[in-house]
């Protein structure tokens, strides 16, 4: 199925940059100890550029989280409930979190427009590029609780089950 397809490379490319950014991240991190303890030289840019890609794998992870059943949950009401309920009940407060999402999605950019002639400490980049982690992680988490949804609709898994296989076999 296409829409399947989409997911998997969604899931796949979403992963691929949060490695890429967290091997960054420990790199500079790294580079920047062994240069400040080594050569009594610190790389000024370094702790900026690792608190804006600390912010982008947070955000682009949480749908991912999501999705792994990584997320913080009581579910102790839910499993006491009938399967039935428990789904309605489930489908119920993930459109609690759509719309949250939704709201966030959109104030993010709001505040991503309000903040892009501001310029960064350091790099003097515009502040509206690590802010767009905001709207662009929300957007993801919203995309990942939709597959969710669906999955949920075609009753492919139980409440619980991890969410996604990237091996393309089904079930």
């Amino acid at each position: 199925m296409p829409e399947r397809r989409f997911e998997r490379y969604l899931v796949a490319a979403n992963r691929a940059i949060i490695f890429v950014m967290m091997a960054l991240m420990a790199t500079l991190v790294f580079v920047n100890v062994v240069t400040r303890y080594g050569f009594n030289f610190s790389i000024i840019w370094a702790e900026e550029v690792s608190q804006y890609l600390m912010i982008w794998i947070a955000y682009l992870g949480a749908g991912l989280a999501l999705r792994e059943g990584r997320h913080v949950a009581l579910e102790m009401f839910q499993d006491r409930l009938p399967t039935a309920l428990s789904r309605r009940v489930r489908m119920a407060v993930g459109g609690l979190v759509l719309a949250f999402l939704g709201a966030v999605t959109v104030l993010g950019f709001r505040f991503v427009v309000f903040v892009w002639n501001q310029e960064t400490p350091v790099l003097n980049i515009s502040l509206g590029i690590p802010s767009l982690a905001i709207p662009i992680g929300t957007l993801l988490f919203a995309l990942h609780l939709l597959f969710m949804f669906r999955d949920y609709a075609e009753r492919r898994y139980a409440p619980g089950h991890i969410l996604e296989d990237l091996s393309g076999e089904e079930g």
